[in-house]
Parts: structure tokens; sequence; C-alpha cells
């Protein structure tokens, strides 16, 4: 008998080239596919994900799932599975759904965090986790520009160009800085977001706290619709999908 798994997982996704497969790479996908196969005594078994990541980029909350023949009960499928995998990928917790349950559609919202190392030194043990960024940045004037993309806006200004979407339109819940010591952490809560758009609105906070750019330009950017008008592309280390959110009313 057929059951679908919704697993939550984490990883650490330095060593591999981003989620979806592809040729001559090492891809998360992949392993995991790998994995589960070995499980099932060479069945192949296919997953679904709330989404790609891309190279370098982290989970603590990413959402998959895929049928198995086996039951396992949900409790122990961390334990079960622990042995099929690298030790910088982890099942965090499994549940059975309907045979209808999809990770991808069925997805109502994500929350990301990017963490930024805000000092004038390197630290080498978090090179794979964190952005460093020497430069001195004013905080409150980050805060001050959070307002602007709070809200449904096209968010076409904030997208990698040369994506395929057929709407550029996201609502972001909530947007927020924390300071964890010497770390910046920038939490993104959305309906959905666009190809690199959390990277590249970290990139445009961060002018924003250098004083290459004043608060309220935030919203000059968004009405422009214009890639060019945003700052950089922040690099995959410091992003992290924290969780995929199923049900109504979470944020």
């Amino acid at each position: 008998m057929k059951h679908r798994v919704k697993a939550v997982i984490a990883y650490d996704g330095t060593n591999y080239s981003g989620w979806q497969v592809q040729q001559n790479s090492k891809t998360l996908q992949e392993v995991i596919e790998k994995g589960l196969t070995k499980m099932h005594e060479g069945r192949k078994v296919t997953i679904f994900a709330s989404g790609r990541t891309d190279a370098g980029v982290h989970a603590n909350g990413q959402t998959i799932h895929f049928d198995t023949d086996y039951y396992v009960p949900p409790e122990r499928w961390p334990i079960t599975s622990a042995g099929l995998f690298p030790p910088d990928i982890q099942i965090v917790s499994a549940e059975y759904v309907e045979p209808s349950f999809h990770a991808r559609y069925d997805a109502l919202g994500k929350e990301y965090r990017y963490r930024v190392l805000a000092t004038r030194t390197r630290d080498v043990f978090r090179r794979h986790y964190t952005y460093f960024y020497p430069k001195p940045v004013q905080v409150e004037k980050m805060r001050e520009a959070l307002p602007f993309i709070e809200g449904t806006h096209n968010f076409a200004s904030f997208c990698s160009t040369g994506t395929s979407v057929t709407s550029t339109v996201r609502t972001i819940y909530e947007a927020r800085i924390e300071a964890h010591g010497d770390e910046l952490h920038f939490v993104f809560k959305g309906n959905g977001f666009l190809y690199n758009m959390v990277r590249i609105l970290v990139g445009t906070f961060l002018l924003v706290g250098t004083g290459s750019m004043k608060p309220e330009d935030m919203q000059a950017v968004l009405e422009a619709e214009d890639r060019k008008k945003a700052g950089r592309t922040a690099p995959g280390h410091g992003l992290y999908l924290e969780r995929v959110v199923y049900e109504e009313g979470p944020f």
C-alpha cells in the first residue's frame, strides 16, 4: 500500500550545487532520492519540494513529499532515515498526508532568514553560513525602509532577469531586522518569493544601511519595476529557508 509522506528537512547547502538534479553536479534532490531509493531496495523514489534552493543556500524547514510502500511510525522517520543521508541532511519531522497533497502547489507561505556578519574581521567558522559585510551599517535606517516592502507589490525590481514567471506580484506579510550579537538577521515572511528576491532585498537594504540610499528610496525602487534600480544580489550562503506554511492564517 502506498503512503504519501510530508517531511520537513534541514540541510547545510555548502557542498551542493543547489536543489534540482543536474548533470555532473551534486545536488540535494539527487542525494535525498538516492538515500530513499536505497531504503526501498532499489525502487526509485522521487521527491517533490516546496521550491528549489540555489547553490550554498541552507534550510531549517524545507518541505518535501514522496510516496512509499513502507510504513514507519511518523515520529520514527528522523531516526530511521538518519543513516540514508550524509550528516548535512536531516529529516526533522514527518507525517502521513492525503494522496492529493503536494509540497509545492499546496504551500501558502514561506519564511526566509538571511544572516549578515557585520564585523570588521572575518570569522573562519561562519564563512559558509553568513555574508561577511565589513562596512559600517545604520540598522535603524534599514528598519525605516522595511514598511515600504510590506504588503502586496510588484517586486519586479527584486527578481533576477530572465525568469519566466507570469506575475511578479507578491505579498510580504512581515519584514524585520534582528540583531544577534555581531550578526544581523533579515527575516521575510510572504506568500511566495521570486527568484533571488530575498537576496536582492538584502543587497538593497545594505545600500540603505551604508547611506548609499535613503530609506524612502525603497519606494522608488519598487515602483520602477526595474532590476537595475535595486542593489546587488547578496550571496547564497547567508540564506536559510526557515519554514513553509500549508494552513491559512500563519503570519
